[in-house]
């Protein structure tokens, strides 16, 4: 059943990146991201209320609560550094050094849970991953670090931030019904968010959002929502290092998408590092 939800949150994920970018296009990342969040965070209450777990709130343990707390500050900062990437660049760009962060997951779940089996495996899964992202973002004839190129500071950023997440996230509902550790991370993610909405003087931009922007960011949040609960509750009752891998095949769908949906060409190079990113994503999910 892990294994299903984990490949549920992929394919949730991969919708979100689409359906934000093209709700991005005039309206600013962060005024986004606070917006979108409100939308996961009713949808995440909803689900705990429809599993009956959301009377257990007073129930979370003092540790679980608190890094319920970290893992939803790491995916503001996460979201935040994502979606500004997404205004700036390509999205079959950005997604790719966002997934990378499958590779800091699953060395620090390595370290952190001794899930070292079949440990060759998956040093081989990162090496291809690596190998498979730097081919997907490096541009040819010019350097990946030339002026133009600002989102992938943030994108990188997202990566570790995401990381962290999964981390953070698998300590945090430790004993905690999956569908109410989201609903509570989802809550601390949108203080944060808002947080940055009103510190930076954006509040005033939210009346001027455009309607049809404003439907597509709603969806990405649904989307975003749905992925949380499939991915919260694989990580709660399976592998770490195996679903992380899962869920960032959620690149495949992402891919597809801004091909069919924004005409992002994929050149060759980048195709070949998005099949490596494939095989390597593969190989740790089945060493697991």
């Amino acid at each position: 059943m892990w294994i299903s939800m984990a490949i549920l949150s992929a394919f949730f994920a991969g919708l979100t990146s689409i359906l934000a970018k093209c709700g991005i296009k005039k309206t600013d990342s962060d005024v986004a991201t606070a917006l979108r969040t409100i939308v996961v965070l009713v949808f995440a209450w909803c689900m705990a209320f429809v599993a009956g777990s959301a009377g257990m709130v007073t129930n979370i343990s003092t540790k679980s609560f608190f890094f319920l707390v970290l893992s939803g500050i790491a995916t503001g900062a996460s979201w935040l550094c994502y979606f500004k990437a997404l205004s700036m660049g390509d999205v079959n760009k950005v997604v790719p050094i966002d997934k990378s962060s499958t590779i800091l997951s699953v060395l620090l779940a390595m370290v952190l849970f001794q899930e070292t089996g079949q440990l060759a495996a998956k040093l081989v899964g990162i090496v291809l991953l690596a190998a498979g992202t730097y081919l997907m973002i490096e541009q040819k004839g010019r350097s990946i670090k030339s002026k133009n190129s600002r989102w992938l500071v943030y994108a990188v950023l997202s990566a570790v931030f995401a990381a962290l997440t999964s981390i953070l996230g698998k300590v945090g509902i430790s004993g905690v019904e999956s569908n109410l550790g989201t609903a509570v991370r989802t809550g601390v993610v949108l203080l944060m968010a808002w947080g940055i909405v009103f510190l930076k003087g954006k509040q005033g931009q939210v009346k001027s959002v455009d309607k049809k922007e404003l439907a597509f960011i709603a969806l990405s949040g649904i989307a975003t929502g749905a992925s949380w609960l499939c991915y919260y509750n694989a990580i709660q009752n399976g592998i770490v290092s195996v679903v992380v891998p899962i869920d960032k095949m959620s690149i495949l769908v992402t891919v597809l998408f801004s091909y069919v949906v924004l005409k992002e060409k994929l050149s060759k190079k980048s195709f070949a590092g998005l099949c490596l990113m494939a095989i390597g994503t593969l190989v740790m999910a089945f060493a697991g």
